[in-house]
């Protein structure tokens, strides 16, 4: 008698996970090590044992961490017989080889660790080229390390030359496959951004702050789409733009995009620049913040450093306070505030308390940057006066004579200058009062 079949799963590798904090740094207050613990578990990896620490001004130029630390691991190592070692820093290719050789075992870095998880993350075809591109340039300079297999039979007989020979032709073939990565992401990214300058003529906002503080959970409950959204680090890759039609029936466009994380590794910062760029290129960036996280103020921090290495640093208009209903102390709300340039509005994303503040101030901020406007057109041409409706407010309207209607409305240069396209000469306008903020997009 056959046995009914059962699905097999990919087996999780058992991770020990090890770190060193140089200088001032600390840890985080949710635990030692918390924050890797969450990006193992978004690797799909089973943390095994308690992290191992150690606080030094400088890092060993050989190990990173000192002796009795090296041997300390290998001892847990003996212990747990994990498939892997996560350290918790990023590594150089001589720190990688030597600990592994300490070691006995599979060592992966934090860049290591991030790169693999934005490996099985990615969805579009610009993502994982993208990926593919920061992992080979990550891989490049630590090809030795994949080829120590060859030292053991360093000398034998018919073995010398060709380990030398190998790691030379497969240095040549990485840098090619750079180079054709980096050409094949140039066309995509150029078709991109013909797509958003063609997105141009609406108001764009754009979502930005640290891994899962709830970003795509807001791009849901903003405009109603059902994008994936979890309690997990770098649950978005891809950048996601959909409509949100605010309470007064303007239309804005809103983009979601990948979080950021303290020390992102600098390789993929760069692959995913374009990526960046299609969401901090938005007319007004809503800088979302898991105020609930007791590590809130490094997070921010970690957010303004990264759009800072972008040249966006002045972009950032208003600040979210998001998860508020899990804070239970409104006066740490006021402390993580304090200080800060932007406006900021206080919501829950989850239960929707707090979004007719946001709507309401979007709607301020688009009132500020657009012109009001007295319009003429075509009484009989409803499907004109439908677009004046849908993308500007209405504050009067007037049928002149059998022929004409005039609208007073407050619209904005891009909504305004699609509309024109449209009604192709049939419609005339006045600026009764010009913008009292250019669009950043301008500035």
């Amino acid at each position: 008698m056959s046995r009914d079949p059962r699905p097999t799963r990919t087996p999780r590798d058992r991770v020990l996970i090890s770190a060193v904090l140089l200088g001032d740094q600390q840890p985080e207050h949710e635990g030692v090590c918390a924050e890797v613990r969450g990006l193992v578990h978004a690797a799909n990896g089973e943390v095994v044992g308690e992290p191992i620490v150690q606080r030094r001004d400088r890092p060993d130029p050989a190990t990173l961490m000192g002796k009795g630390k090296v041997a300390e691991v290998a001892a847990e190592i003996q212990a747990h017989r994990p498939d892997a070692v996560v350290v918790d820093n990023d590594l150089t290719p001589a720190q990688g080889r030597n600990l592994e050789k300490a070691w006995g075992c599979r060592v992966i870095d934090r860049s290591e660790l991030i790169l693999d998880i934005f490996a099985r993350r990615a969805q579009t075809r610009q993502a994982r080229l993208q990926v593919e591109l920061a992992q080979n340039e990550y891989l490049a300079p630590r090809l030795r390390r994949m080829w120590t297999h060859l030292e053991r039979t360093e000398g034998a007989i018919g073995t010398r030359g060709p380990g030398e020979t190998q790691l030379e032709t497969d240095r040549r073939l990485l840098r090619k496959r750079i180079t054709d990565l980096k050409r094949e992401l140039a066309e995509i990214e150029a078709r991109k951004q013909r797509e958003v300058v063609s997105r141009s003529e609406q108001f764009t906002i754009g979502l930005v702050g640290y891994t899962n503080a709830g970003k795509s959970t807001l791009l849901n409950r903003l405009t109603g789409a059902q994008e994936f959204a979890a309690d997990m680090l770098f649950a978005t890759l891809d950048t996601r733009t959909r409509q949100w039609r605010l309470s007064d029936g303007r239309k804005v466009l809103l983009s979601d995009t990948v979080g950021f994380l303290g020390r992102l590794p600098h390789h993929l910062v760069a692959s995913f620049h374009a990526t960046l760029e299609e969401t901090l290129n938005a007319d007004l960036l809503l800088h979302v913040v898991d105020a609930s996280h007791p590590d809130a103020p490094d997070q921010m921090a970690a957010v303004d450093e990264v759009l800072e290495s972008l040249a966006h640093s002045t972009r950032t208009g208003v600040l979210v306070m998001n998860k508020v209903d899990l804070v239970s102390d409104p006066l740490d709300l006021q402390l993580l505030v304090a200080g800060r340039p932007e406006r900021v509005v206080y919501l829950s994303a989850r239960t929707g308390e707090g979004l007719e503040r946001l709507d309401g101030l979007v709607r301020e901020l688009l009132d500020a940057r657009s012109a009001l406007l007295s319009i003429l057109l075509p009484l009989a041409d409803g499907r004109l006066a439908a677009m004046v409706r849908a993308s500007s407010v209405v504050l009067e309207e007037e049928v002149l004579g059998h022929s004409e209607l005039r609208m007073r409305v407050r619209m904005d240069e891009g909504a305004l200058g699609n509309l024109a396209r449209t009604a192709a000469g049939h419609l005339r306008y006045e600026v009764l009062e010009p913008p009292r903020e250019p669009l950043l997009s301008d500035g």
